[in-house]
């Protein structure tokens, strides 16, 4: 039973990631409307689906629990800020083909995450570890002063969601139940930029059939994933999904290869292979460390 119940965790951590890592193709079908519009209907549409799942679900005693104590929303307000500059800068990435970039972000992520916690958390971490985060720190640096550019997307994607995932530890509500409360207090800023750029006579949902579908999509689409997430990390160890999450980055920096042919020079090249270095040296120190007998 137990076995059984791994290989379903598996294969809904495999849905989830896979979806997420071919997010680049559906993001690349609102070509003409900007980021910032995205994800105004990103939000909106979220709150609309997600609400109907935490319905059906019956899910929400936790909900009204969290919002019937404004005073504890803080951590959950500043996920919401957090996820909403995280989708609209990926959103922007790939928008700009900018995906490798973009892939680069999400494979920094758990190093981000690594040194957040031993920063902020004060938390203790092997040598081995350290010298991953000093080694990612050395392939952006070489990015910068090799390539002469600061490779903004990529900062801002893993720092945006590694506080993210900071700030989420303080929130005591499962996956679903916080990103619908963070959609639902990003819901009045949204609809007022809604308003706005309707009155405006800048909004493209009603430009045409086809747009108004994708934007309406971006709802379902956004809670799919989650909801294959959350069955894969009720079924499996935290390692077993960690390891699971380097599918989404990979997926991506194919597809920038193959389908948008984004180029890659020797420079990028090799910031990649330090990060991947810098991601095995972690992943076989976080291994190494639950395989130690208590």
């Amino acid at each position: 039973m137990a076995a059984q119940e791994t290989t379903k965790g598996v294969a809904y951590g495999l849905c989830a990631y896979t979806i997420w890592g071919c997010f680049p193709l559906y993001f690349a079908l609102f070509e003409g409307v900007p980021a910032w519009e995205v994800v105004i209907h990103r939000v909106l549409w979220s709150c609309v689906f997600l609400a109907l799942i935490v319905t059906f679900l019956k899910r929400w005693p936790p909900v009204m629990a969290a919002l019937a104590r404004p005073e504890k929303l803080g951590f959950v307000l500043g996920c919401a800020v957090l996820i909403a500059v995280n989708w609209g800068v990926y959103i922007y990435a790939v928008e700009s083909r900018q995906v490798l970039q973009a892939s680069l972000g999400y494979f920094l992520t758990p190093l981000v995450n690594v040194g957040l916690g031993m920063l902020v958390l004060k938390e203790s971490i092997s040598r081995v570890q350290i010298v991953a985060v000093m080694l990612a720190t050395i392939a952006i640096l070489f990015q910068l002063f090799l390539l002469g550019v600061v490779p903004w997307i990529t900062l801002v994607l893993a720092f945006s969601f590694g506080t993210y995932g900071l700030l989420r530890k303080q929130v005591v509500l499962d996956g679903l139940s916080g990103l619908f409360v963070e959609t639902l207090l990003l819901l009045p800023v949204g609809l007022l930029a809604l308003a706005g750029i309707s009155y405006a006579g800048a909004s493209h949902f009603g430009a045409n059939t086809g747009t108004a579908l994708l934007l309406l999509s971006s709802g379902i689409v956004t809670a799919i994933p989650l909801l294959f997430f959350a069955g894969a990390a009720r079924r499996l160890r935290l390692s077993t999904v960690g390891f699971l999450m380097y599918i989404n980055p990979t997926i991506q920096f194919l597809i920038a290869l193959t389908v948008f042919h984004e180029p890659l020079s020797i420079e990028k090249l090799v910031s990649f292979i330090m990060i991947w270095v810098a991601l095995g040296l972690y992943s076989w120190s976080a291994w190494a460390e639950r395989a130690k007998p208590a």
